[in-house]
């Protein structure tokens, strides 16, 4: 049984009881500022906080035989404690970055009890979870504006998080986070989309009206002719005559006469790699895509197609063209991939696939989040295919999952 599956199947201690009553009684009358100091005291200092018994309270919980695994979703817990309360009044957000801040700084003074080393040490090593990540996430969505005119190779990726709402639920939440936390991660996604898509909307309108006496500045890192050339791909006539979801709509009927799972796989190859004229797709890529596929669940090779059977082969395959795992990062393919055939291509290529299972683009953007997180520290100049990728998707997912009618402009 793992860490978070201990955490949640045991009974809340009555000391995490105590200790979190006692933050949410803080948060309700005390200012940011006040509630921050508290924290420090309390959690990065450990010593000298008043009330007495509240410190008291979390060395027993520093000190229980959980705490080396569940310590922190205790110290995430408590955290948000505070920022759910700031997050109900826009004025106060600001705070939320500076109290995540706090687990970048030392305590001043010495610690002289095992209690207190002991809960330093769990603080300590927070920064190197998940949680912390997450936080630290949130931190940057809060506080990034999207600054078009941002130099490249200026900041690391994880500074450009707020880009990308499609990513939101994977980067912000942790496996431990409240219904609460996660209905506020989605509320910003939802609100970071539609602004997307109306910039995006305007951009678009600009560009078909040709008025010279407005400008609309292009919402993405790519430039205008990528823009005007992924649009183009994602929402016109891509081989001449239909659009993406114009067919993935007609091989979803088409692949349910499917005798069996082995003809569809057949099937479903033919439909990944049409309409793409590269010497690179008709080659080595070829070879390997239809390898994988014939390995797929072939346990299942005889049965009939299923939507259930549909969605674990849409899976995995969207782990071998990105990648599979935060355990296993290897992309190899995908790096192939936007080489060879580029960055708009490759993301029509994961199209096809959301648009046949729609089930799936969770799933897609969680392949994306990791990558995301496996690059945060690089700075963007070193990674333009993973950035270009990223606008790419963002284009492909709002014109063809989005609420705004964007396809009727490009086809």
């Amino acid at each position: 049984m793992d860490s978070w599956s201990h955490y949640y199947n045991r009974q809340t201690t009555v000391e995490e009881k105590k200790l979190y009553s006692h933050l949410y009684k803080c948060a309700e009358v005390e200012s940011p500022d006040m509630l921050i100091e508290r924290f420090r005291l309390l959690f990065i200092e450990g010593i000298e906080y008043y009330p007495s018994q509240i410190l008291r309270t979390l060395g027993t919980i520093a000190n229980s035989e959980f705490a080396q695994r569940e310590f922190p979703f205790i110290l995430n817990r408590s955290c948000y404690i505070l920022i759910n309360r700031w997050w109900q009044h826009p004025r106060l957000k600001s705070a939320i970055p500076k109290l995540i801040a706090l687990f970048e700084t030392y305590p001043v003074r010495v610690a002289r009890s095992r209690t207190t080393k002991r809960l330093r040490e769990l603080v300590r090593r927070f920064p190197q979870t998940q949680q912390y990540r997450a936080l630290r996430h949130l931190a940057q969505v809060i506080t990034q504006k999207q600054e078009q005119e941002t130099p490249a190779g200026s900041k690391p990726l994880s500074t450009f998080l707020n880009r990308y709402p499609c990513l939101y639920e994977h980067c912000l939440l942790t496996q431990d986070s409240s219904y609460e936390q996660r209905q506020k991660i989605r509320l910003l996604r939802d609100q970071k989309q539609r602004q997307y898509e109306l910039d995006l909307s305007r951009y678009i309108t600009y560009q078909k009206l040709h008025n010279n006496s407005l400008y609309v500045k292009n919402p993405t890192l790519l430039s205008d002719r990528q823009l005007d050339l992924a649009l183009k791909q994602f929402t016109g006539k891509i081989d001449g005559y239909n659009s993406y979801r114009d067919l993935a709509e007609r091989f979803r009927t088409y692949s349910s006469l499917s005798p069996c799972y082995g003809a569809f796989k057949q099937e479903f190859y033919e439909y990944l790699t049409v309409a793409i004229d590269s010497k690179y797709i008709r080659g080595e890529f070829s070879q390997r895509l239809y390898k994988q596929l014939q390995t797929t669940l072939s346990q299942h090779e005889h049965e009939k197609l299923n939507r259930a059977l549909l969605e674990r082969t849409c899976k995995k395959i969207l782990n071998f063209l990105v990648v599979e795992s935060p355990q296993n990062p290897k992309h190899y393919v995908f790096s192939d991939l936007t080489s060879n055939l580029g960055t708009t291509p490759t993301i029509g290529i994961l199209l096809k696939i959301v648009l046949l299972c729609r089930q799936v683009k969770n799933y897609l953007e969680q392949r994306f989040s990791i990558l995301f997180n496996h690059y945060e520290s690089h700075a963007n100049d070193t990674i333009n295919w993973l950035v270009e990728s990223l606008e790419n998707l963002n284009v492909a997912l709002s014109t063809n999952f989005g609420k705004l009618t964007l396809c009727s402009f490009y086809i």
